[in-house]
């Protein structure tokens, strides 16, 4: 098991509406939808940009986050628990959506920088 394939990229907004106006009006990019708390989803051929203005309770620094897309999130959480990776979220269920079922994990690297795992279930 090897992660080579980015599914999302995380970017933080201080306002999320003024993120969405120059990604989409600015720069052309074609959002896919916005969801509560405060996230708009654009596509990035294939690829997900999502603008984040979530708020969180924390003094860690801000920063992009990476999400690598997996066929088996099980397995390669399991694979990289055997490498010595400790997750600071076990992979679960984020969304059910139309054709899928969206499920992440989520550990740091060794920088302390947040990592996460993504799998796309089908039926």
């Amino acid at each position: 098991m090897n992660l080579s394939q980015i599914g999302q990229i995380a970017v933080h907004a201080d306002n999320l509406e003024r993120a969405v106006a120059f990604y989409r009006d600015t720069l052309g990019m074609k959002l896919i939808f916005q969801a509560p708390p405060g996230l708009a989803f654009f596509d990035c051929s294939g690829i997900r940009l999502m603008l984040s203005a979530v708020k969180e309770d924390t003094n860690e620094r801000i920063s992009s986050m990476v999400y690598y897309k997996v066929d088996d999130i099980n397995a390669a959480h399991d694979t990289l628990v055997s490498r010595g990776v400790t997750f600071v979220s076990k992979p679960h269920l984020i969304a059910k959506l139309p054709d899928h079922d969206l499920w992440m994990g989520f550990f740091r690297d060794s920088e302390n920088n947040m990592v996460g795992l993504m799998s796309e279930v089908r039926g």
